[in-house]
């Protein structure tokens, strides 16, 4: 179970995010063509080049569902049409009608001899179901204890890593108090979603139906989000969760969410990914690793004559530099002054010694002009960046 988990951890939700992200970015008429396309230009395979029996299959499918939405649209325009053009063809109509069903062809027999299929989706926006122009997100009443509490938890939680402080607001207003008992049941695997959950205080087991038998997957507690899923994928709950101990937890609605929160993250990724393939260090990695670690950056500003780090403290975060300038200054002897070792621009990165060295800092790092920073937090740089530690640590002769 636990590979199975690191699997699906490490290789099949980076690629499912990636693809979402874009779905969501693109917003495609026709969303299975869109996925396969993608699919294949991740795997470098040529459209129009079949490279496998899977892959004709796919073809095969996606010329059923074009033909089949072309159907729909015809269907749409006619339903469309204004009153006086409706009477001139409704003889026709009722003609072209009773052949109809007769006429749709068959779905390809690879797709039909696949049964029930589950899927993963974004929420789905089109000419029948338009995304509100203006959001004006539900505010409740909270007192200055309340929203500190709120914002607290919030800047906690990876979920909300990409928002700035006024979307932070925003979402704390947002969100509703829920305290809960021991032993309630929050969320059950398989039903609809329409919040998610911020834990405040207390902690709560996470169980899933595996084999016929229900099993804890993990346990959640304060700062953790949970619920998050539903509203991402418009799927129903993957797992059951249960309060272990009486537990605080804030509530945000799904509108809120995808208007606010998924929004905010797909803009930061579609920046932070563009400026990553800039950074040397990066240029090896896929693309769906590269998606990971731009949803994984926090960003830090500083003015000139700001320090960044400081000599001899613990080191728990690695550092990207966005925009800006800084210099490392280091003290050899204690008690000397501070000498400058090295110089950092756009692009450049450090802190990493202390992460792979479990070190303190070895040398100050000041800001010289105003500067933005982006930062992996030491649990990230390890599972993120661990297949780069070898070049690491080779780079590390730079210091000497």
């Amino acid at each position: 179970m636990q590979g199975h988990q690191e699997y699906i951890q490490k290789k099949v939700n980076p690629v499912l995010e990636s693809m979402v992200t874009q779905v969501l970015l693109d917003r495609p008429e026709d969303l299975v063509p869109f996925m396969i396309k993608w699919l294949s230009e991740q795997a470098g395979m040529p459209r129009g080049s079949p490279q496998s029996s899977e892959y004709e299959e796919l073809q095969e499918q996606v010329q059923y569902w074009e033909q089949r939405v072309a159907e729909l649209q015809d269907k749409v325009s006619k339903l469309q049409k204004p009153a006086g053009e409706e009477e001139d063809d409704e003889e026709e109509e009722e003609d072209d009608g009773e052949d109809e069903e007769e006429d749709l062809p068959p779905p390809p027999a690879s797709y039909a001899s696949r049964g029930p299929r589950a899927s993963v989706s974004a929420e789905a926006y089109g000419t029948w179901n338009q995304m509100a122009r203006t959001f004006e997100p539900p505010v409740y009443p909270k007192n200055a204890e309340q929203m500190s509490r709120i914002l607290n938890v919030l800047e906690g939680s990876f979920l909300f890593a990409a928002l700035d402080s006024s979307e932070l607001q925003v979402v704390a207003k947002a969100m509703q108090d829920k305290t809960v008992e021991p032993d309630s049941m929050i969320i059950k695997q398989g039903d609809d979603g329409d919040v998610l959950y911020v834990i405040e205080e207390g902690s709560l087991e996470c169980y899933k139906l595996i084999e016929g038998t229900e099993k804890m997957v993990k346990v959640v507690g304060p700062g953790d989000a949970f619920g998050e899923l539903a509203l991402l994928y418009s799927c129903p709950r993957a797992a059951s969760v249960k309060a272990v101990e009486k537990c605080i937890l804030w509530e945000l609605d799904r509108e809120t969410f995808n208007h606010i929160v998924k929004d905010a993250s797909a803009k930061k990724r579609d920046r932070y990914e563009s400026f990553l393939l800039s950074v040397p260090l990066l240029e090896g990695m896929e693309p769906y690793e590269r998606s990971k670690v731009a949803d994984a950056l926090r960003s830090e500003t500083y003015e000139p004559g700001q320090t960044i780090v400081n000599q001899g403290d613990p080191g728990d975060k690695f550092f990207i530099m966005e925009e800006g300038e800084a210099i490392a200054t280091k003290s050899f002897v204690a008690g000397q002054m501070p000498q400058e070792v090295m110089q950092y621009k756009a692009g450049d990165y450090f802190g990493e010694l202390a992460l792979l060295h479990n070190e303190p800092r070895a040398a100050n790092v000041v800001a010289k002009t105003s500067v933005r920073i982006l930062n992996l937090d030491r649990r990230s740089f390890k599972r993120l960046l661990g297949p780069l530690e070898d070049i690491l640590r080779r780079n590390t002769k730079r210091y000497t």
